[in-house]
């Protein structure tokens, strides 16, 4: 408990008293945000955010990188494979993310890498992470990640490996590849008003350290009588360390970017938070659930994927003014911060709906 507790304190600090150093850096540096031209004219008022300091997800990276790192040591706690895996996922995405940023910044134009290019640079991180998941086992046995499909825990019915090695292992890889390519890209969609991302996403990973830390309480150390409701969580009491650490360093960055925000994330942040988020349904084995703690970023995927197949659909018609869904608010006339402060509702309502679910199935089990 100490070790979380201290790495989510360190991790605020961090992103609360230094992010107005770091946005001074980037004034100086010339990371200021760039508008697209369409999105300008449908929404006026976006014209201001121009030349806003961006990528500010490093930050909240680095935050959480040294919440972590201090919140184990203090608390006696070894960093394990499965908290080294969560930040691989976080700096990796971020990574690509930040490429996409600074090609923006330095070219002053809105467009970064290309999708295709996003999304090779996505599975390069992502396919690492797979390959070390299912190995390094503990004492017990135990990996970081399974070879099966999971929603609360690993659905035995669903196993990749009962296709052979070879499809087993290529299935599992697109099926980590695509959860992976889905959250960073979903998350990075909703970015697109003051504190959406940021304040969504503290309630994501803040489910998430609380389902990790219950499967720390509930870990399989008893006898059989208990193995049907216990959970083979590798190092779950890392993984909601790590989580605790970057719930914090968010809501430390969110206080700078809440409306009117005074620093963007970027997509080094938002692909950043999608990449811890993913980590973290995989590694406790609820990776269905993931789209029950994700809801608000998944509603604003889900609309531009919607918006898309009815546009081609119906030859030319739009089933939304603007797409993703916070923007077709805005056009509805509805102000920012009532739009950004409603999805934070909503996706505190989905992540607690899921802890719940997750809690339910538990006591079904018990």
């Amino acid at each position: 408990m100490r070790s979380l507790l201290t790495a989510a304190a360190i991790s605020l600090a961090f992103s609360l008293f230094l992010t107005p150093v770091f946005i001074r850096l980037f004034r100086k540096w010339g990371w200021g945000q760039v508008i697209r031209t369409p999105e300008n004219v449908h929404n006026p008022s976006h014209g201001e955010k121009r030349g806003t300091p961006t990528m500010g997800g490093t930050i909240f990276i680095v935050g959480t990188i040294v919440g972590y790192l201090v919140g184990t040591w203090t608390g006696n706690n070894p960093p394990t494979v499965s908290g080294l895996l969560v930040l691989w996922l976080m700096v990796g995405l971020g990574a690509v993310g930040f490429i996409d940023d600074y090609m923006k910044v330095h070219r002053q134009r809105s467009l970064g890498l290309s999708g295709w290019r996003k999304v090779v640079g996505q599975v390069i991180v992502l396919v690492p992470f797979a390959i070390i998941a299912l190995n390094f086992p503990n004492r017990v046995g135990q990996t970081p990640a399974a070879a099966y499909v999971s929603v609360f825990r690993d659905v035995q019915a669903l196993s990749f490996m009962a296709l052979g090695p070879i499809l087993g292992w290529l299935l599992y890889l697109a099926w980590i590849s695509f959860i992976g390519v889905a959250a960073s890209n979903s998350a990075n969609v909703a970015d697109g008003l003051d504190g959406l991302a940021a304040g969504a996403g503290i309630f994501m990973v803040g489910a998430y350290s609380l389902i990790a830390f219950w499967q720390f309480q509930q870990v399989c150390t008893g006898g059989p009588e208990f193995l049907s409701a216990c959970y083979p969580t590798r190092d779950p009491l890392d993984l909601a360390i790590v989580a605790a650490a970057f719930a914090g360093a968010l809501i430390g960055f969110l206080w700078w970017n809440a409306p009117k925000a005074s620093i963007f994330m970027g997509d080094v942040g938002s692909m950043g938070i999608g990449g811890v988020v993913a980590a973290m349904a995989i590694l406790t084995r609820t990776e269905i659930l993931l789209v029950l703690v994700a809801g608000a970023y998944a509603l604003a995927s889900g609309s531009v994927i919607a918006q898309r197949l009815y546009f081609k659909l119906t030859r030319g018609k739009r089933l939304f003014l603007m797409s993703p869904f916070h923007h077709h608010l805005e056009m509805r006339g509805w102000p920012e911060i009532t739009i950004v402060v409603r999805m934070w509702i909503i996706s505190g309502m989905l992540a607690i709906s899921a802890v719940g679910l997750f809690y339910v199935e538990w006591l079904s089990r018990a």
